[in-house]
C-alpha cells in the first residue's frame, strides 16, 4: 500500500527529506519574488492556506495505512508562514493521528520569523518541529536586492539566532555563482561572515541555474550578470570556505548542480575541503567532477 495524498503539484522538499512524508499546509510561497526561483510560477500555485480540516483528513488517511511515518516534512516553500496557532494546531494534529513521528520539518524564510517569539519557536519545538530549512542564497545584501529575495545580512541573521535560541536546528542554504562574476567574492566573503555569526547546524551549497532562460535575473542585474564556469564556481567556493569559522555545522556540496562534491565538518575538515577545491582548480584532471549531462535541480 502506498501513501496517496491530493497534492498540488509541483511539490519539492530538500534532498534529506526523501523518505518523510510530505504533508503540504499550505500551497506556493508568500514571497514568491526571487528572481532565481522558479518553483512556484504556475498558475496552480498561487499562494494559499490549506484548511486545518483538511489537513486532518490527510493525516487521517495517512494514519489508516498503517504504514510508519517517523518524518514529516510541512511544504510548500512557505509554511512557516503560518500563525503560531495555526502551527501548533498542526503539531497538535501529527501526534494525534501519527504518535510515532520523530521529527517535524519545514522551509522557512526569514521574514516569517519576525514576528514570532522565541518562546512560541521553542514550544513549537518541544511540539517536535525541531528543524528548519532556511534559504539565505547570501549574506551580501547588493547580491540580495539584485535577486529580489526581500532579506538581507540583518534579517536572515536575526531569524537564525532565533531559530537557534529556542533550541531548534537550522539547515542553511547558499547560491554558489549568484552574484555572477563581478560580485563573486564579496558574495562568498559575505555569506561566510553571515554563517561565522549564526553558526548553523547544517549547511549546504547549490549553483544557480536558469532552466528557462537568464531574462527576468538579468533584469535585477541591470544586464551586468556573467555566470560563472567551472573555474569561477570552485574559485568562488575556495573564498567561502577559506572565509568560513564554523564550531561543528555539518557542511554538504553535494547536490545535483555541483560540479565539485564536497563533504565535512566544519571547521574540522575545513583544510581537507580547500586542498580538494584547490586541485579542482590547479590540476582539474586530478578530483572528479560531475559531468554535465549529470547536473541539474
Amino acid at each position: 500500500m502506498m501513501i496517496q495524498l491530493p497534492y498540488i503539484e509541483p511539490v519539492f522538499r530538500p534532498p534529506s527529506e526523501a523518505r518523510s512524508l510530505i504533508l503540504q499546509v499550505t500551497n506556493g510561497c508568500s514571497w514568491n519574488n526571487c528572481t532565481f526561483c522558479e518553483m512556484y510560477t504556475q498558475p496552480q500555485k498561487r499562494f494559499r492556506l490549506k484548511p486545518q480540516e483538511e489537513i486532518k483528513q490527510e493525516l487521517a488517511s495517512v494514519a489508516k495505512t498503517g504504514i510508519p511515518v517517523r518524518r514529516i516534512f510541512l511544504a510548500d516553500g512557505d509554511a512557516m508562514t503560518l500563525s503560531f496557532r495555526r502551527l501548533k494546531l498542526i503539531m497538535d494534529a501529527i501526534y494525534h493521528y501519527l504518535p510515532d513521528v520523530q521529527r517535524v520539518s519545514s522551509y522557512c524564510l526569514p521574514r516569517n520569523l519576525k514576528n514570532t517569539t522565541v518562546a512560541e519557536l521553542a514550544e513549537l519545538n518541544k511540539l517536535g518541529l525541531t528543524l528548519f530549512y532556511v534559504g539565505c542564497e547570501s549574506g551580501d545584501d547588493l547580491v540580495l536586492e539584485r535577486v529580489n529575495k526581500g532579506e538581507n545580512f540583518k534579517s536572515s541573521l536575526a531569524a537564525l539566532k532565533k531559530i537557534k535560541a529556542a533550541g531548534a536546528k537550522s539547515s542553511v542554504m547558499i547560491l554558489n555563482g549568484m552574484g555572477g562574476k563581478r560580485y563573486s567574492q564579496q558574495h562568498a566573503v559575505n555569506s561566510a561572515r553571515l554563517m561565522n555569526e549564526a553558526q548553523p547546524e547544517y549547511l549546504s551549497t547549490l549553483v544557480v541555474s536558469f532552466p528557462t532562460g537568464m531574462e527576468r535575473y538579468q533584469l535585477g542585474f541591470r544586464g551586468e550578470f556573467e555566470p560563472l564556469e567551472k573555474n569561477g564556481l570552485f574559485q568562488e567556493m575556495y573564498w567561502l570556505l577559506d572565509t568560513l569559522e564554523l564550531e561543528n555545522t555539518i557542511f554538504r556540496s553535494d547536490h545535483a548542480s555541483n560540479y565539485l562534491v564536497l563533504k565535512g565538518t566544519l571547521n574540522r575538515d575545513k583544510p581537507r575541503l580547500l586542498e580538494t577545491v584547490r586541485t579542482a582548480l590547479d590540476h582539474p584532471g586530478a578530483v572528479s567532477l560531475r559531468q554535465e549531462w549529470m547536473r541539474g535541480l
